[in-house]
């Protein structure tokens, strides 16, 4: 993992979104993603296949479902970074209200349990 590819992820709004996600719920499904984000399935997996390509993201198949997660193994200084702007920007808009409109998706995947 090298920074430019960390920060260039965190550039955009959309994955910026995804990952602050991530990072309070520890694992979404891109049903999820695009009922709190309100994108298209294309763009949500189009923006996960970047994250997932970088390394900055695992997946996990479930059925039909797939499932996004940060993965455990990035280098520390890049799983700070991620935690700093979660903890700093998570009480602010839209991230505040992503999680907001990701409590009111009733018909959530049944998380696998570790």
């Amino acid at each position: 993992m090298k920074p430019d590819s960390l920060f260039s992820i965190l550039s955009d709004l959309t994955r910026l979104r995804t990952l602050m996600l991530m990072q309070a719920e520890g694992e979404v499904c891109v049903c999820e993603l695009t009922f709190t984000l309100n994108e298209s399935q294309p763009k949500i997996s189009r923006h996960l296949a970047l994250m997932r390509e970088t390394g900055i993201v695992e997946s996990r198949r479930e059925g039909t479902w797939m499932h996004y997660r940060i993965n455990h193994r990035l280098p520390d200084w890049s799983k700070e970074i991620i935690r700093q702007v979660s903890d700093h920007l998570g009480g602010l808009s839209p991230y505040r209200d992503d999680r907001k409109q990701l409590a009111k998706m009733t018909n959530r995947p049944e998380r696998k349990r570790t």
